[in-house]
């Protein structure tokens, strides 16, 4: 039997407020267990909720920014349960009318696009953690995390494979970032992904049973755990079992996702609002305020790039994967001809993402400027050096040679780099190598394509390879076909 994926993501990104969403107390991470929880967090007697406005305003921004409704008036309730790291013994979120409903999020897998739609985001505040590595036998609690304001962004169930889970779940932390509402630092739990995972039979309208895959924060683990637990659940099926609704985990060293708990339903949180906090009113004055600060977005840039600089969709997707690299682009491209922004393209999504990638750099650590690349790309453009020797050049830049915008030009002179382009030393050169090499011109004349490559080589090495190598080709074959 052939199967369908189906997989739909919770995520929970980390509004970077410098305070907690009902509480002043400090969101920084890092410091030492349990002095970051005060009265309001850990919910002594008597202590009430004040919601924290800069956490609402991150809302609406991301509202805006996929287009969903803002809902100018939403309720905050109380999911109840029971774990050793909620003090309150529920949390403080919203259920029937959450601050956005809707909206969609784009997507690029390969050379397709799609667009992911969105059920609803919601605010709500974190609990604490549980620590189990460093106590024998024993669990530690440390409450600094409880009361952090969440933003809970729930996609509807339209992903049908790992990789098209991984290209919404990297295209959402890119905007997230991109609009400035959370700092995404997947290693802190800054942005953490829950994959509702289910498979049936291809050509099935009713949905499978989901189980849901908690907490990965990362993108490969993402991938992993939904491309095994797609594994498991058509070998039980197959096998003539039945799966079972619950929660599990992802053990990266094992390779492989867990059962933690059968999975509740709504009705098991018994929700209801929240009786310490006032309905959140957004008033239409506010949200055009927050509409009218937005960035350009993601869509938008992408689109732009593709109409400005010629070129194509793809480039656009990669080119927009952070406001940072977009930047940087549009900093090397800005104003330029389009073969001068297609090369800039390339040199981003080649040369300088992979040494990024190898040193762990991102973007805005890169040691070559975008002015810099710049004016490299068009010293190929307009022939002053090849592309293998440009190649050098960006080298020596990224290891600190040369200073300022023109730190090319300065390299390309002092190493002597500068391709040779004159016709007349080239038609010379060219007559060399074909009476030097009768047999081959005999073989190319022949019809055996090789020989030619062989010529345009030889005329490279006595060049040392600063012969313009378009300039060879068009020269050997006038002069080899006359």
């Amino acid at each position: 039997m052939k199967w369908e994926t189906v997989i739909g993501l919770e995520v929970h990104a980390q509004l970077n407020t410098r305070s907690k969403i009902f509480s002043g107390t400090s969101t920084a991470f890092g410091a030492a267990p349990n002095t970051q929880a005060s009265a309001v967090d850990i919910a002594l007697p008597g202590v009430l909720p004040v919601l924290n406005r800069a956490a609402v305003e991150k809302a609406i921004r991301f509202g805006l920014s996929v287009g969903a409704t803002v809902n100018r008036r939403s309720i905050f309730a109380r999911k109840n349960y029971f774990y050793p790291d909620l003090p309150k013994n529920y949390q403080i979120s919203q259920y029937e009318i959450p601050v956005v409903s809707g909206g969609t999020v784009a997507i690029v897998v390969g050379e397709t696009e799609k667009s992911v739609r969105l059920t609803r985001a919601h605010l709500e505040e974190d609990a604490g953690k549980s620590l189990h590595e460093d106590f024998h036998g024993e669990t530690g609690i440390d409450l600094n995390r409880t009361g952090t304001p969440l933003l809970e962004i729930v996609s509807e169930p339209e992903m049908r494979s790992s990789a098209e889970a991984v290209a919404y779940a990297k295209a959402l932390h890119g905007l997230v970032r991109w609009i400035d509402i959370c700092d995404g630092n997947m290693q802190e739990g800054s942005f953490r992904c829950d994959a509702n995972v289910s498979v049936r039979p291809a050509g099935a309208d009713v949905l499978g049973t989901r189980c849901e895959v908690k907490n990965l924060n990362s993108f490969r683990f993402l991938e992993r755990a939904i491309e095994y637990e797609v594994r498991r659940q058509i070998e039980v099926l197959e096998d003539g079992g039945r799966v079972v609704q619950e929660t599990r985990l992802y053990d990266p060293d094992r390779d492989e996702t867990r059962s933690m708990r059968s999975k509740e339903d709504a009705h098991d949180y018994r929700y209801f609002p929240d009786p310490d906090l006032l309905p959140l009113e957004i008033s239409g004055e506010w949200l055009e305020a927050v509409r009218a600060r937005l960035p350009e977005l993601p869509g938008a840039k992408r689109e732009r790039f593709v109409a400005q600089y010629a070129i194509t969709p793809y480039d656009a997707a990669v080119l927009t994967g952070s406001r940072e690299l977009a930047d940087y682009f549009e900093g090397a491209a800005g104003g330029a001809p389009g073969p001068v922004a297609k090369l800039c393209s390339n040199w981003i999504a080649g040369a300088l993402s992979a040494r990024l990638n190898d040193e762990g750099l991102d973007i805005g650590q890169s040691r070559v400027a975008s002015a810099q690349l710049r004016r490299l790309v068009e010293r190929i453009a307009d022939g002053t050096v090849s592309g293998k020797t440009a190649r050098d050049v960006f080298d020596a830049m990224w290891g600190g040679e040369g200073t300022g915008d023109a730190a090319a030009d300065l390299i390309i002179e002092s190493h002597g780099l500068r391709q040779i382009s004159d016709s007349g030393a080239l038609e010379k050169i060219a007559d060399d190598v074909i009476a030097a090499n009768a047999q081959q011109v005999a073989d190319y004349r022949g019809g055996k394509e090789k020989a030619f490559n062989a010529l345009v080589g030889q005329v490279m090495k006595a060049t040392k390879g600063k012969a313009n190598p378009q300039q060879v080709t068009e020269i050997l074959k006038r002069k080899l076909t006359s």
